[in-house]
């Protein structure tokens, strides 16, 4: 199995540090609001990452933590004159169920970065100890880049290109020593969440929530640290800083990054009134169809987001959907173990299995993962019928639902999302005919029959069956 690393810039064999076992951090949402769909490409992909390694025969150690304290939770909490706990609480119940509609599952533990500021202190006391950081006379605690002699080795960014070039991610401060230098620990504002520590009452920077969370439920170095490319600088480059200064081992062995998500063709904002959450899609498709959107791409291209995308992915999925079904339908009928002549059959079905497995192996390419899902549907829809073996068609049904289940989508439609589904495109051709629109009408009745539903024109109104 091959990952790229961001580290290394490069495609690497995966080793784990213990045989048969995976120690993974995904960086999780700051809490504050509804994830949007931006924060569902990360949870989608390494969640199908996850379900790979236990597909083959992996124990995953999983750790995604939401961040619980930050600017915009506060202001967020002051806006409707609430305490910043109950907006966090709130917005984690949210984000969990939203989860769950997505097909992500919960992760070994999720912690909560005000639940573990004692580590943070005890870290930042180390820092300190070693050298790597100091205290200013407000009660700020710094991290002194420079002291960290591989700073820039995750983001390939030289630490004099950063000092002219990018002012802007510094952290203003007087008694700071390097433009460079960021926060690890911060005094109170009035209205502020705080806690106490030996420099001052306040709450952690961003960067040491991670480190001290990947180090308590996972240990010093990891096997794979994941999230979107937006968090290689600087989040991650000072998450490698402060791990590696405080522990002194290599904190992840494997950096995986997704590539950011676009909404046609332009970068998802407020401003441009294209910022959709995952509620937002919801209203208009299953999110099924959503996560299944996502996995027609490889993570670490940039995604595009549009309707006429988002309808085609449907159509996939209705498509592999309606195969199996078939299939269902035909082990009703069917009786009889698989025959000497199926066995060949099941042996070249097994190769879109293999097809499958290849793509995954090679840096979790899930969109040509999906592309042996569909030649599988066509080899099923092909060689697999009336006269066929019981045993036969629960082994192919059985490949396609162990494929589905890795990408994390289910192969059989909940029976109200298919009603749903029939029911608002019976409406769509009733208005059609209603406006005589009657080539659009026969359209979707012909789309209808394709997914395996016929339309009956009764005099009590339209009814429809699986055929």
């Amino acid at each position: 199995m091959k990952i790229y690393n961001t580290l290394t810039k490069q495609k690497e064999e995966f080793v784990p540090i213990e045989e048969g076992k995976v120690s993974m951090y995904v960086c999780g949402p700051t809490v504050y609001n509804y994830i949007h769909i931006g924060n569902a490409r990360p949870m989608i992909m390494f969640d199908t990452v996850r379900r790979y390694f236990e597909y083959k025969g992996y124990e995953v150690n999983y750790v995604s933590n939401f961040t619980d304290v930050d600017d915009k939770i506060i202001k967020k909490a002051n806006e409707e004159g609430v305490s910043s706990e109950e907006i966090s609480q709130r917005y984690i119940a949210e984000t969990k169920r939203d989860m769950e509609a997505l097909h992500v599952r919960p992760a070994t533990i999720h912690p909560q970065a005000t639940q573990e500021i004692d580590g943070m202190i005890e870290m930042i006391k180390t820092l300190i100890d070693k050298g790597y950081a100091y205290p200013v006379s407000d009660g700020t605690v710094y991290f002194a880049v420079r002291r960290f002699e591989e700073y820039g080795k995750l983001s390939h960014k030289d630490i004099d290109d950063l000092e002219g070039g990018h002012r802007s991610i510094n952290v203003s401060g007087d008694e700071k020593r390097d433009p460079l230098d960021f926060v690890l620990w911060k005094p109170k504002k009035e209205g502020e969440p705080y806690w106490e520590s030996p420099w001052c009452q306040g709450r952690p920077g961003w960067h040491i929530e991670c480190s001290v969370m990947s180090k308590r439920y996972l240990g010093d170095t990891i096997d794979i640290h994941a999230g979107g490319e937006d968090l290689v600088f600087p989040h991650h480059e000072n998450e490698i800083a402060q791990s590696e200064a405080a522990n002194g081992v290599p904190f992840a062995h494997y950096w995986m990054h997704n590539g950011f998500l676009n909404i046609d063709n332009k970068k998802m904002s407020k401003s441009l009134g294209n910022f959709f959450t995952v509620r937002d899609i919801e209203e208009k498709y299953d999110l099924q169809v959503l996560r299944f959107f996502m996995l027609s791409a490889h993570y670490r291209s940039p995604l595009n987001f549009s309707a006429d995308l988002m309808a085609s992915a449907k159509s996939g999925l209705e498509r592999i959907r309606t195969a199996g079904e078939r299939l269902l339908d035909l082990k009703t009928k069917a009786a009889g173990d698989v025959t000497e002549d199926e066995k060949k059959l099941l042996e070249e079905a097994k190769e879109y299995v293999t097809k499958f497995e290849a793509a995954m192996e090679d840096d979790f390419n899930t969109a040509d993962a999906v592309s042996a899902v569909f030649e599988l549907v066509k080899y099923a829809n092909t060689n697999v019928d009336e006269k066929s073996s019981a045993g036969l068609v629960e082994c192919i049904y059985e490949m396609m639902k162990d494929l589905m289940d890795v990408l994390g989508v289910d192969l059989k439609a909940k029976e109200d999302d298919l009603d749903a589904h029939v029911q608002e495109m019976i409406e769509k051709r009733q208005q059609a005919r209603k406006d005589k629109n009657f080539a659009l009408a026969d359209q979707i009745r012909d789309e209808l029959l394709a997914e395996g539903i016929q339309l009956l024109d009764t005099r009590e109104g339209v009814k429809w069956k699986k055929v």
